[in-house]
């Protein structure tokens, strides 16, 4: 039997993102899948322009990320929050892909999630996350802010404040279940 496919990332072109170590982290807690860890360092493109696109086309690098997003068989996006918004790299990767097809993320299951150094954790991309990835396909099962992150996260142990663990994987298992059709409980 051949695993499932998630395909994560953090929407960041942060080398040392937060967002990209989240998105790793929970991606390794979903039981028995293969893992695709994407880097949109590898998506760089210019600036969506349609005088670009009339011009030149859509770049390779587009069709290269729609192309991950087909191979998968669900998705974890941790989003960064630059001034509560996307940051610039992930709406430019996003622009170009859904003029491929408005359909990016091809009804495949979702976990959405955010983190900041801040205490409200990104909640504000989180929330026009949800509603833009829903209109472009996306089937959002799940959903986590994780505020503060230094305070309650490390690499190794993952999530620390006992309350947001709780909340944490309440989500994985959501998201778990509408992956792998498993209806055993997520171990934390």
């Amino acid at each position: 039997m051949n695993k499932k496919k998630i395909l994560a990332f953090g929407a960041s072109n942060s080398r040392k993102s937060i967002n990209k170590q989240l998105a790793g982290y929970t991606a390794e807690q979903v039981k028995d899948v293969e893992v695709d860890l994407l880097d949109l360092n590898d998506f760089e493109m210019p600036i969506y322009s349609i005088d670009i696109e009339r011009e030149n086309g859509i770049p390779q690098q587009a069709y290269d990320f729609r192309k991950r997003i087909e191979n998968a068989d669900a998705i974890i996006i941790s989003f960064a929050e630059h001034n509560g918004h996307y940051t610039v790299a992930f709406k430019n990767i996003f622009d170009w892909a859904t003029r491929i097809d408005r359909n990016l993320w091809q009804n495949k299951p979702m976990f959405l999630l955010a983190a900041a150094p801040g205490p409200r954790g990104a909640k504000r991309v989180l929330e026009n996350a949800v509603l833009d990835m829903e209109r472009k396909g996306g089937n959002i099962v799940a959903t986590f802010s994780l505020p503060s992150i230094w305070q309650n996260y490390q690499e190794i142990d993952g999530i620390t404040n006992a309350e947001m663990k709780a909340v944490f994987y309440d989500q994985l298992q959501k998201f778990e279940k509408s992956v792998t059709n498993d209806t055993s409980t997520v171990l934390m």
